[in-house]
């Protein structure tokens, strides 16, 4: 059993170590339109159970809010899962839950993944955008940007937001088609009897502008958590994602308004009080227990997975065969990464030296097999490959697609004899490679190389990467007479 929460002086739950008994909290004024900063005192919860009975409470429901001017923004929030309650709100969640059964979170990261737009906004709203079938993916995007800005604002007064929404509006037919909004658009599921066509178009925009910010918040902190990893920060055993979600979340606090008496922990909540959950304070006191940023049963966020996907996509690229969330990242540290490259050409070439003694007998290493030519092919191909994605992405081009055959061909080439000659080849070829590398990097500024431009890993974090190519040399291992191989 927990012990009992109270109600602290600067209004956030905490645990005191003897039971007290049930406290109340009484609200000074009715809920209000009013900025935050304007309005009364409210209590705030910070223990993990509190929050997570919080969220569970059916008299505990997100604040809610006031219409406005039909397809403005005010009109918009009133009309979507994400400020409703009861009834209405199952009856708007199923029309967005049915949306996103209809994408696929691994075609979501490659569509992340594409192009060169630095807004992982825009890349995060137009994946989704193409994912579903809206026309015109990008001015889509852009338009919701426009409108996530006042979305979470009580009492939003944007024109220009507003007339993103209308613009929007029509535009939320699936196929492609772009309709009147004063002929009741053709959505999905509108057929007879059921929701009306706009507010099935409304918590499609509900769902693209969700994703906009918080998705650009969540790959905004990662590259954070992971540039502090790069100082010399542990990286801990969870992926970038699972670590940042649970340590800098992109939503750190959440709001509520007693619709009825209620109580969390000890504390009585009368009808009409608001109340702050501090997601980012509960997570941190209680490790090892599931992150709370996409809430709780029974409003727990349906994206969540998909949300990881468009936001791994922004972050790592489209190929990854372990898994958005899997730590695939490279760790790095705080070395200069030119001379974490040459440290890696020096150590292949030291194996190399060894090479001329090699008897014909390919070295078997995690299910492949490997030999002196394949190695040295290996690590050169590494570094040219990666160099040349650097390249694109500074220019802002596309990189080339991937069609080596790496480690999965051994070729007639990589069979034959390894020589005096070949090692001359080898140091002339992968030196120079070194110092290519080393070079670029040191010409590049710190914000280039923990903030790099266009898709994949940081150029830091590319740097590390080429460097764990030495495992191509360390397979085939140092052959001098009596020296044991790297590989078994």
């Amino acid at each position: 059993m927990s012990t009992p929460s109270t109600l602290s002086t600067s209004g956030t739950s905490e645990r005191s170590q003897e039971p007290s008994p049930e406290r109340s909290f009484e609200p000074s004024s009715e809920p209000s339109s009013e900025p935050s900063s304007e309005r009364s005192f409210e209590p705030s919860f910070a223990w993990y159970d509190d929050v997570v009975d919080a969220l569970a409470h059916p008299d505990l429901v997100p604040l809610p809010a006031a219409s406005g001017p039909a397809g403005g923004v005010a009109w918009l929030r009133a009309a979507v899962a994400r400020f409703s309650a009861g009834e209405e709100h199952a009856a708007r969640r199923a029309l967005v839950e049915a949306d996103l059964a209809r994408l696929d979170p691994a075609a979501l990261r490659v569509a992340a993944a594409a192009g060169f737009e630095p807004d992982a906004r825009l890349r995060a709203v137009r994946a989704l955008a193409q994912g579903l079938g809206l026309a015109e993916p990008d001015a889509v995007a852009r338009a919701v940007s426009v409108v996530a800005r006042a979305y979470f604002a009580e009492a939003p007064d944007d024109a220009e937001a507003d007339a993103a929404v209308a613009w929007l509006l029509p535009r939320m037919a699936v196929g492609g088609a772009v309709v009147d909004g004063a002929s009741a658009p053709v959505v999905d599921g509108a057929d007879v009897g059921g929701p009306a066509p706009e507010e099935l178009a409304a918590n499609r925009i509900g769902l693209l502008v969700q994703a906009c910010d918080a998705t650009a918040t969540l790959v905004g902190n990662a590259r954070r958590a992971g540039c502090r990893g790069a100082a010399g920060e542990a990286p801990g055993g969870e992926g970038l994602l699972d670590r940042t979600l649970r340590h800098d979340p992109p939503v750190p606090v959440m709001r509520r308004l007693a619709v009825r008496d209620a109580v969390v922990g000890t504390v009585r909540l009368p009808a009409g009080t608001r109340v702050v959950l501090d997601v980012a304070a509960a997570q941190q006191g209680a490790p090892g227990r599931p992150p709370l940023t996409f809430g709780g049963p029974p409003r727990i966020c349906p994206g969540r997975t998909h949300a990881l996907a468009l936001a791994a996509g922004i972050l790592h690229g489209a190929s990854d065969p372990a898994g958005p969330t899997a730590a695939d990242t490279p760790v790095t540290d705080g070395r200069d990464p030119g001379a974490v490259v040459s440290a890696t050409v020096e150590h292949v070439l030291a194996l190399a030296a060894t090479w001329t003694e090699w008897d014909g007998r390919p070295v078997a290493a995690d299910g492949r097999t490997y030999t002196p030519h394949k190695a040295v092919r290996r690590v050169a191909d590494h570094l040219l490959d990666h160099l040349a994605e650097l390249e694109a992405r500074l220019a802002g081009e596309a990189t080339e697609p991937d069609h080596w055959h790496a480690s999965a061909a051994t070729t007639p080439a990589d069979l034959a004899p390894f020589t005096p000659a070949d090692l001359d080849e080898a140091r002339s070829r992968l030196t120079r490679l070194a110092r290519i590398w080393a070079r670029r990097l040191a010409a590049l500024t710190p914000e280039q190389l923990d903030h790099s431009p266009g898709t994949g890993w940081t150029f830091r974090q590319l740097a590390f990467h080429v460097a764990e190519s030495a495992y191509y040399a360390d397979a085939v291992g140092d052959l001098r007479a009596g020296a044991e191989g790297a590989a078994s």
